[in-house]
């Protein structure tokens, strides 16, 4: 299973960005689907989370400007970010998450995309 994230670059504060996380290998529908964020001299941290069922959570920080959302027919995650601020700069993760009925945990990272807010 392989992930690849993109849609990642430069944008002044106030604007916005469009990340999309595509993955291989598997079915999309199989996993729950994360992204992370991890800033410079920071720990890696949990950003938004979909379920297999569509669910969405966000973490307090979000404060409503990003928008996480799945395409199983084209096997890809998206996370729509708005109004950005300076310190949602960082490296976004996404990642698989998949636990089978035998109990086997199945867990894949891409490589990252790098969102720089700066005027």
């Amino acid at each position: 299973v392989q992930l690849v994230e993109s849609g990642g670059g430069l944008v002044q504060p106030g604007g916005s960005l469009k990340l999309s996380c595509a993955l291989s290998g598997s079915a999309l529908s199989l996993y729950v689907m994360y992204w992370y964020r991890q800033a410079p001299g920071k720990k890696r941290e949990q950003v938004a989370r979909v379920t297999r069922g569509d669910i969405t959570t966000y973490e307090d920080f979000v404060q409503g400007r990003f928008i996480i959302s799945r395409d199983n027919a084209k096997n890809t995650i998206y996370l729509q970010m708005n109004n950005l601020k300076p310190e949602y700069t960082a490296i976004y993760f996404c990642t698989a998450n998949r636990i089978t009925v035998l109990g086997e945990e199945f867990d894949y990272w891409g490589q990252g995309t790098q969102v720089t807010v700066s005027s």
